[in-house]
């Protein structure tokens, strides 16, 4: 894909697209791998060696990441560091989750600077950065930010 290429794709036409592992990959990019899962009935998942997220889309259920369960809807969003457990637990039929794979092997280690001593990304001040947790520490929002967390 050049780079330059705006290159969308819609829940809808990706579900069109799903095999037998219900999971497509929608693009591929660099590190990035973005793709939509639909896993029915069970989700077989292993640990990856890229860090991870999820944005889901449709459906409810459980997420289990480690020794954590928490319960997700649309709109939710979860990340899992690379190598972690993880898996989606009763989920009804209509569930539906973008998926985001990033970084090297091993995941980021968000202590330790970017690769090649490169700068982190300056942060906007006029849009403030929501600091999202892990799941398995509990609340999803940052004690203090005007956003409220949902219990």
């Amino acid at each position: 894909m050049p780079r330059t290429a705006c290159h969308k794709f819609s829940p809808e036409d990706c579900a069109a697209r799903l095999p037998a592992d219900r999971y497509f990959v929608a693009l591929n990019r660099g590190t990035l791998e973005v793709g939509l899962y639909a896993p029915q009935g069970t989700d077989p998942q292993q640990p990856h060696d890229q860090d991870e997220c999820y944005v889901i889309l449709e459906g409810e259920g459980r997420f289990m990441m480690g020794d954590e369960t928490v319960a997700f809807q649309p709109g939710d969003f979860l990340f899992v560091p690379a190598g972690v457990p993880h898996r989606f637990l009763d989920f009804d039929e209509s569930f539906k989750a973008w998926v985001m794979f990033y970084g090297p092997e091993g995941g980021e280690h968000p202590t330790k600077p970017p690769p090649d001593g490169l700068p982190r990304r300056p942060r906007s001040p006029a849009s403030p950065r929501l600091r999202i947790r892990r799941v398995q520490q509990g609340n999803a929002v940052e004690p203090g930010h005007p956003i409220k967390a949902r219990d």
